[in-house]
This record gives structure tokens, sequence and C-alpha cells, in this order.
């Protein structure tokens, strides 16, 4: 299983925080590569909204990275599934009150399937990047 994680305080509140994460929209403000996003079934964040998303993958070309909300409980944990695309990742936003803000813990788990585990260093390095813009994700927040 390929995994990957980081943690950072935000100075902001678990509700701010989770607010935030939780609207799917809000992704492009904080990750790069997302090309496009919409709601396509669901209210925003809330447990089995999905969101349809088009990524850039290798080479620039676009990629299906539709994503369901799987958990959903507010001010403490996010949890999704991809449901589209050549990598069904499962994420993770965990939240917890910190001294001066919010301590968020980001988790990708990918279980390498067929051929994909062949690509298996590629991936293991993508989902690190991937869990590294937490750091964009706290100046968005901090900015606002």
């Amino acid at each position: 299983m390929a995994h990957a994680e980081n943690e950072m305080t935000i100075s902001r509140s678990p509700d701010d925080v989770y607010a935030f994460l939780a609207d799917g929209l809000n992704n492009p403000k904080w990750r790069s590569g997302i090309q496009d996003i919409t709601l396509k079934i669901g209210t925003p964040g809330a447990l089995g909204a999905v969101y349809s998303q088009t990524l850039t993958g290798p080479g620039g070309r676009p990629i299906a990275g539709d994503f369901e909300i799987t958990a959903a409980d507010t001010g403490r944990r996010l949890s999704f599934q991809v449901v589209a695309g050549p990598a069904r990742l499962s994420g993770e936003y965990q939240l917890s009150a910190a001294p001066g803000g919010t301590k968020v813990r980001f988790t990708l788990d990918l279980q390498p399937k067929g051929l994909m585990k062949i690509a298996g260093p590629m991936i293991a390095r993508t989902m690190q990047a991937e869990v590294a813009q937490l750091t964009s994700l706290k100046s968005v927040l901090e900015a606002a």
C-alpha cells in the first residue's frame, strides 16, 4: 500500500478549516494541478457529495479524479474516496484544536493493482507532493 501524510498547524479555528476543506470547490485555491472541478451530486461538504474533477496528469494530459465524501464530522474529520480516474486513492483530513489554531493531518492511501504496482515509486512521490500542499492551504486560510 502506498501512504503519504503531512501535518501542519493553521491559525484558524477547526470549524473554519473544516468549512473550507469540506467544499471541494475551494480545492483550486490551494491545490495545484486542478484544471476543473464541479459539484456533481449532493450538497457541498455533505456525506455522499460527489465532485467531478479534472487533474493535470503525466505529460500535462487531463485525467479524471472525481471523488466522493465518505465521512463528514464537522470540525474534526473529512474523508473522501476517488471514484474515477486511474488512481483510486482514499484520503482524510483530521482536525484538532491546537495552541494558536488547528492541527491538520492530511493522509492519502492507495492499494495499487495490476500495472499500477509498477508505477509505485512515481505514485508515492505524487502522493507526497499532494499532502505537502498543506503549506498552500495554510497560506490561503491565514491570509483570509
